[in-house]
């Protein structure tokens, strides 16, 4: 079993910044593929980044994100880290990581196995 803890939410200013982090314990995740999501309020659960297992992997993202978040990831650490820079107010929702126990990220919830319990982010405009 994996559990997830993500932290680092709160609320920002629009064009401000945030760095979210997830801490994995109960076995190492270093072979898995790790990714974000998000959920707003009567929404669906949206991907938004992913990195497959290995530190310096590939990454992907949401378009809504390009060129705004940066995922990475610490396997030494059993961590990973999104980092968001000049927030919107869309941006607005409830953040949570995910582990899948596959080496490549997929960017639908179904695929992945493990989740947080999320973190909320609220970006005022």
């Amino acid at each position: 079993q994996v559990q997830l803890v993500e932290s680092g939410g709160g609320l920002v200013q629009a064009g401000g910044s945030l760095r979210l982090s997830c801490a994995a314990s109960g076995r190492t995740v270093s072979t898995y593929a790790m990714g974000w999501f998000r959920q707003a309020p009567g929404k669906e659960r949206d991907f938004v980044a992913g990195i497959n297992w290995s530190s310096g992997s590939s990454t992907y993202y949401a378009d809504s994100v390009k060129g705004r978040f940066t995922i990475s990831r610490d396997n030494a650490k059993n961590t990973v880290y999104l980092q968001m820079n000049t927030l919107k107010p869309e941006d607005t929702a409830v953040y949570y990581c995910a582990a899948r126990r596959f080496r490549v990220v997929v960017d639908r919830p179904s695929e992945y196995d493990y989740w947080g319990q999320g973190t909320q982010v609220t970006v005022s405009s």
